[in-house]
């Protein structure tokens, strides 16, 4: 696999998960189960999960049933499946949650060659998503309209404090992170927005993942989501995530789009 930059901050999530595995090469699936077992992460029906080789999924058989049914995430010795199997190691119930409503979806309907709005929204989720904590008062709402809006310089730059104070991102989506071995400006997460109490931005690293992963896996079980459950947010335009970050940065409309107008 490509060299992995574990200092970069897209990486600060998942980088526990990684430092905890016993010493491992690229053929990782045994410091995985190694991994699980010590979490004992068990999947909706309550097995246990474990890492196998992609050639035990049947053919035919869809992944996500696959892993609902059996607790085996089919896994092949590549960066996108490495970073999926952290995720699982970082965010286990938000992960069984999406893995849960995409067996249910497949369940219902099959495979199909359409997902359906809600599967859709799971695996957009699953690969691409970054979670922005915010604070829950009205300077966060202020910050959550000014991205909304596609008020980047506003949201990025004027409001570039808050950022480690009262807002912080925590990416999820293990093909972003694939992605950000080679990082590109123009890269973009879907962002699910959480709004948390000031408390929690005090607390201490684990209990604040450990709070995420609660509370979005609770919120997952109760909502319908879709596509339109997210937010764009360029990655590298994460204040403190990159050098440059000055108001010609945010001005560049070829990364930061303006907003499109609303249809009539």
């Amino acid at each position: 696999m490509q060299p992995i930059a574990w200092q970069q901050p897209w990486y600060d999530a998942v980088r526990p998960a990684y430092a905890r595995l016993p010493p491992h090469d690229d053929h990782f699936i045994d410091a995985f189960n190694a991994g699980a077992a010590a979490l004992d992460l068990r999947n909706a029906s309550g097995q246990p999960v474990r890492f196998v080789p992609q050639a035990s999924l049947p053919d035919g058989r869809a992944y996500e049933e696959f892993i609902g049914a059996t607790g085996q995430v089919p896994t092949r010795a590549n960066l996108h499946d490495y970073f999926n199997g952290l995720v699982w190691q970082t965010f286990p119930l938000i992960k069984r949650q999406l893995n849960a409503l995409q067996a249910a979806q497949i369940a219902v309907a099959g495979v199909g060659t359409s997902r359906g709005a809600a599967r859709d929204g799971a695996t957009i989720f699953d690969e691409n998503a970054a979670l922005l904590l915010v604070v829950d008062d009205p300077e966060g709402r202020a910050l959550v309209a000014d991205l909304q809006a596609h008020r980047w310089h506003d949201a990025l730059l004027g409001r570039r404090a808050m950022f480690g104070r009262c807002a912080e991102v925590w990416l999820f989506g293990h093909a972003l992170m694939e992605k950000l071995v080679a990082p590109r400006l123009a890269m973009t997460a879907h962002t699910r927005v959480v709004y948390a109490d000031a408390t929690f931005f005090r607390l201490p690293f684990d209990a604040r993942r450990a709070w995420i992963d609660d509370h979005v896996a609770a919120a997952l079980a109760t909502e319908t989501l879709s596509t339109a459950s997210f937010t764009p947010l360029q990655v590298l335009g994460v204040p403190h995530w990159w050098p440059n970050q000055d108001a010609a940065f945010y001005a560049d409309t070829t990364i930061f789009r303006p907003k499109r107008p609303a249809r009539e």
